[in-house]
């Protein structure tokens, strides 16, 4: 009875992740007044949730409703592969529409040259290399270790630290580069979008008008929530 309840409820947000990305990917390519690198990166990040989503709830959806909840070691590896990988393309698109936000309010001149379509584009595209060579990396590493059993993963999708408490091998470079590089990856973004926020904030508090004031802290609140 419970597990019917909880596979609706999931199954329902599910659809609605879904789909309201999608109308926001629709949206933005059928208005061309979308057509600005702000809705540019925003329709990449509803992508890469609709990818996110799409990784890890399927599954566990199916094995709410199966008896068996068993997963092949690569099906494991593939989707721990594609989890990360949409993770740190998240934090990067959200760095890229940062920086979006502070040449278009701290350096309005140099905007037009600065987010060209050609600069946004590749933007994205380094999110999506780095984003691969990070999980590629650590996927290569889980992929070596040994796993005695008994292998039952304490989760409903198959990340990192799970993996690493399953296996008898030595993980200390898995951890040593989980803790380094993987900081670096996730923390890098952070500091970006806060930088850019101070100036940002220093900026539109030197504008003389509360609307002023107002209108831009309304564009950039959305994005510094999320």
């Amino acid at each position: 009875k419970h597990r019917g309840w909880l596979f609706a409820s999931f199954l329902a947000m599910y659809l609605v992740n879904v789909a309201g990305n999608s109308v926001i990917i629709a949206a933005i390519r059928g208005d061309t007044r979308l057509h600005t690198p702000m809705y540019f990166f925003l329709s990449n990040l509803s992508l890469v949730d609709i990818c996110f989503t799409n990784v890890i709830v399927p599954r566990m959806l199916a094995n709410m409703l199966g008896k068996s909840k068993k997963i092949p070691f690569a099906q494991c590896l593939t989707q721990m592969y594609f989890f990360v990988t949409c993770a740190i393309t998240d934090s990067f698109l959200l760095a890229a529409m940062a920086i979006d936000r502070y040449m278009a309010i701290c350096n309005p001149l140099h905007y037009t040259t600065t987010m060209s379509p050609q600069h946004c584009l590749l933007l994205v595209a380094v999110s999506w290399v780095l984003s691969h060579l990070h999980s590629l990396t650590h996927t290569l590493l889980m992929a070596r270790l040994s796993f005695c059993g008994p292998n039952v993963i304490h989760h409903f999708f198959c990340d990192v630290q799970p993996l690493l408490t399953l296996s008898c091998s030595d993980t200390s470079i898995n951890e040593l580069l989980a803790f380094t590089e993987g900081s670096f990856v996730i923390m890098s973004p952070f500091i970006l979008i806060i930088v850019s926020y101070v100036y940002i904030t220093r900026a539109v508090l030197r504008v003389p008008s509360g609307g002023g004031r107002y209108k831009v802290f309304s564009t950039c609140g959305s994005h510094l929530t999320v």
